[in-house]
């Protein structure tokens, strides 16, 4: 499973005057670390970096930090000097927070302070269960006896399913129930940055958020995305393209359209492709005939066409292909946004994005539930 955006921590704090009495909202916390040990305090800037605040001396096994007065709540980390394990991370909303930290298990320490702050622990804990139970399947599916069972096989990839299905839910209800909190900025970011829940609206979740939270530093950034990529959006017109074939002809993208289509970018020296080709060859055989059409973008190098050339043999790719040889650089890619592969886009006959970079068993079942 893929990390989540595992490096923040600290506290909220400030000392605000009233009738000349003092009112603390800061940090502080037990800590199983030797006195005298250095504590870092940094918080996210504008620019999506950790900044550099603090530092604090372990004194009587306790830390304690003042934390600036911020007008929306922001992500701090505490790190420890000479511990390459982690950090602790916390969101600083103006409100008191203390817990106990543990300098050999950073990420299993817990820092209580504000709603958000427990709103980030929660999602924290959720996301860790559910990699030991995805690390728990990958073991299962790696036993030789499973791996020559189809039917303990089959269980293992529902069960995984099951599990994708949840984090799906609990990500995108996490962002409805809860409009004004950062932690939900950082959530849709992920999800966007990392290709999690491929189908949800992005879109559709930033505006459920409130003005506050869309104004925000990240709030900002995420818009800014999503104006830059609204033509590759679910429910968007594909952006048309032509390329050439491996026989050096041209072929457009709506010339290639069946009833169902699947753009998929990939290339010959891309392992995880070449590994997912098999899926896609068994979903074309199955569904060809009913109206899927694949067309393949490789993003090989001109100094590669003939391992491109050689892999669609190999592969057993028997669809159509076109590309500009340009790595990286290919144009039908940066069109697409591509930024890793295998990248897949489904459209349906018209050109619509119905559903995009769905692998494996859930590219089957989409493709399922569009044909059968």
């Amino acid at each position: 499973m893929k990390k989540f955006f595992v490096l923040f921590l600290a506290l909220t704090a400030l000392v605000a005057c009233e009738n000349d009495s003092k009112k603390e909202s800061g940090l502080t916390a037990k800590i199983d670390a030797e006195d005298g040990t250095t504590v870092y305090y940094s918080a996210m800037s504008d620019q999506g970096s950790p900044k550099a605040i603090d530092t604090v001396v372990v004194k009587n096994g306790e830390i304690s930090l003042e934390l600036p007065e911020v007008n929306y709540q922001t992500l701090s980390i505490l790190t420890l000097d000479g511990n390459a394990r982690g950090n602790v991370l916390f969101i600083n909303e103006n409100k008191k927070v203390e817990g106990t930290i543990y300098k050999d298990s950073l990420q299993k320490s817990h820092l209580k302070g504000g709603e958000n702050q427990e709103l980030l622990y929660k999602y924290l804990t959720f996301i860790g269960e559910q990699g030991k139970k995805v690390n728990e399947l990958g073991m299962q599916s790696r036993d030789p006896k499973v791996k020559n069972d189809p039917e303990m096989l089959k269980s293992l990839r529902d069960r995984r399913a099951v599990l994708t299905k949840d984090e799906n839910e609990f990500r995108e209800d996490l962002i409805k129930n809860n409009p004004n909190s950062l932690v939900s900025i950082l959530v849709l970011s992920d999800m966007i940055g990392m290709n999690m829940n491929p189908n949800a609206d992005k879109k559709a979740l930033f505006d459920s958020l409130s003005e506050e939270a869309k104004n925000s530093p990240s709030g900002k950034k995420i818009e800014k995305y999503l104006a830059a990529n609204q033509d590759i959006n679910i429910g968007s017109k594909a952006p048309s393209f032509s390329a050439k074939t491996p026989e050096g002809n041209e072929l457009s993208l709506e010339e290639s359209l069946g009833k169902i289509t699947i753009i998929d970018f990939w290339a010959s020296w891309c392992k995880p492709c070449r590994i997912e080709n098999p899926n896609v060859v068994k979903l074309y055989n199955k569904y060809h005939e009913k109206g899927l059409n694949i067309i393949g973008v490789s993003l090989d190098k001109k100094t590669q066409k003939d391992k491109w050339l050689k892999a669609i043999e190999d592969d057993k790719l028997a669809w159509q292909h076109v590309s500009n040889l340009e790595y990286w650089n290919e144009p039908i890619a940066k069109l697409y946004n591509v930024r890793s592969i295998p990248a897949t886009f489904i459209l349906d006959e018209d050109g619509n994005i119905i559903a995009k970079n769905l692998r494996g068993k859930r590219l089957e079942d989409k493709i399922a539930e569009l044909l059968d």
